[in-house]
């Protein structure tokens, strides 16, 4: 699910020289006003974010300024792929990442890749989904219900990812097993848009802004919600290097508050409309998506204000590749999870109201 990034050596080489280990603050345990005291040394953060909307925390906390607060620098940077990032992570030459859970991602981290999980990134928000399931328009009359997807082609994007979760929960819930429907695997959401103009495909899991651009194009139209039978989801994860989170928890912990700042502001925005058109303009700074007026339209990333992610479907999707037989070792939970920085970040700055 994650798009083609690209691959910058030389800028990881600049960066890990004036990375964030130069901080050893007391823990990050300086507390003033209710809030952490700025680092007295700059600390530099590398993000890994493609301009993905559910980037948003990290954007908004970068232009509002509460990265700055804390005396604390980010730097965003691009990968080709994830088997290039994960590594990179966990050697500390990147601190921060986003990712979604596939088998590989396990695998990676099973077989050696120490990587923790520390924060959602994306979930669905309830009944608004912004990676759901769409039909033909032409096809709407003939398509009431789950159940009459029996027979039709469904485009996913990958086998063995959240993406194929989503398909084999919403397959679960409509009664049917996939020999019931031809599955056609399109990596690329941008195809999907145009498979479903030449009538090559019947439905597809397909994602915001492609959802809402489809729709307006009048070639496909949003199908129910994927909180209709995948409620809990969670979708993407902040991923952070273990020398970050454990060790460099001056840095760290004040870089969670901020980001966590950000996605508050986000949620003021989009779920109680205060600000709004102030966070739309650093997300069409910041991501693919320049309309403004489609920010309006679109179904939005769910980002948890407390950070908090649903630990319990990240082991379903988990044991669902384990079954199919796409996981090769037992990955460890408890290792791999850590949610210390979001937990004492909100003891500090509060519970989100």
């Amino acid at each position: 699910m994650m798009k083609k990034l690209f691959w910058l050596p030389v800028l990881f080489l600049l960066l890990a020289a004036c990375g964030s280990g130069q901080n050893e603050d007391s823990k990050g345990e300086d507390l003033t006003d209710g809030d952490w005291a700025p680092l007295e040394n700059k600390a530099t953060v590398v993000i890994a974010e493609d301009g993905a909307a559910s980037g948003a925390g990290f954007y908004i906390a970068q232009e509002k300024g509460y990265f700055k607060e804390y005396n604390i620098d980010v730097k965003f940077t691009q990968f080709a792929n994830s088997d290039d990032m994960l590594p990179a992570l966990a050697a500390g030459e990147v601190d921060i990442a986003g990712g979604v859970s596939t088998a590989s991602f396990f695998n990676a981290i099973a077989q050696g890749i120490d990587v923790k999980i520390i924060a959602d990134k994306g979930h669905y928000m309830d009944g608004n989904s912004y990676f759901s399931f769409v039909i033909r328009k032409d096809l709407q009359d003939e398509i009431q219900d789950y159940e009459d997807l029996k027979g039709k082609r469904i485009a996913v994007s990958s086998r063995n990812a959240v993406d194929d979760y989503i398909f084999q929960r919403m397959l679960e819930h409509a009664g049917l097993t996939e020999e019931d429907v031809e599955f056609i695997l399109m990596s690329d959401f941008g195809n999907m848009l145009a498979a479903m103009g030449n009538g090559s495909i019947d439905a597809a899991l397909q994602i915001e802004p492609l959802i809402t651009q489809g729709i307006e194009q009048g070639l496909h139209v949003r199908f129910g919600d994927a909180t209709d039978f995948a409620p809990d989801a969670q979708i993407a994860m902040v991923l952070g290097s273990p020398e970050f989170v454990t060790e460099e928890t001056d840095v760290s912990l004040r870089f969670m508050a901020a980001y966590l700042k950000g996605v508050r502001d986000y949620n003021d925005a989009f779920v109680k409309g205060e600000d709004k058109e102030t966070i739309i303009d650093i997300m069409t700074k910041h991501t693919a998506l320049k309309d403004p007026a489609i920010w309006e339209k679109v179904a939005l990333t769910g980002l948890h204000p407390d950070g908090q992610m649903n630990v319990d479907d990240i082991q379903a999707q988990y044991k669902m590749y384990k079954q199919s037989g796409a996981i090769l070792d037992q990955f460890d939970f408890d290792r791999a999870v850590d949610t210390s920085l979001i937990e004492r970040a909100v003891e500090v700055i509060g519970e989100y109201e």
